[in-house]
């Protein structure tokens, strides 16, 4: 949701489900505000290439595509424990592209509700996306064979 001076933060996966209603409107917002941004910076590329302030910020930006994109993210309740099954979208701390400039989108879920078995149809569904809007994703197997997206601006 809007935070007084911090804008509408799009879901990452890793908070509690959020109430829709004035979220939706919200996030319509702040989604024309990335593509219109992007029409202004990038000139002629237009909204074809991230600009320099989501490159600054990925994974909120990544997060902003994903769920203005109709991808439902993942949630937690007040202890911690996943309740919802969806996206995740973190900085990347580990796999071959790690560093900074890159985030993780993992496909999540409450344990036994069946993510795993989703996750490669789900998560290129996710890479789908954020290609048509530039961004460069590579689909790894990463610990336990679970898969997960690289995500990085195109160089």
């Amino acid at each position: 949701m809007t935070d007084p001076g911090r804008g509408f933060e799009p879901a990452t996966g890793d908070g509690m489900e959020a109430p829709s209603g004035r979220r939706e409107a919200e996030l319509r917002t702040a989604y024309e505000g990335l593509l219109q941004i992007r029409r202004l910076v990038n000139g002629p590329a237009g909204a074809a290439v991230p600009a320099p302030w989501e490159v600054r910020q990925l994974p909120r930006a990544v997060a902003l595509v994903l769920e203005a994109a109709g991808i439902p993210p993942s949630a937690l309740d007040a202890e911690g424990r996943r309740t919802r099954t969806g996206y995740r979208v973190a900085a990347s701390g580990s796999g071959p592209a790690a560093g900074a400039g890159h985030v993780e989108v993992t496909w999540a879920g409450p344990p036994g509700g069946g993510a795993a078995e989703e996750e490669q149809e789900r998560l290129t569904a996710c890479a789908a996306v954020l290609e048509e809007l530039g961004w460069v994703c590579l689909l790894y197997r990463g610990p336990r064979r679970r898969r997960f997206l690289e995500v990085e601006p195109p160089r």
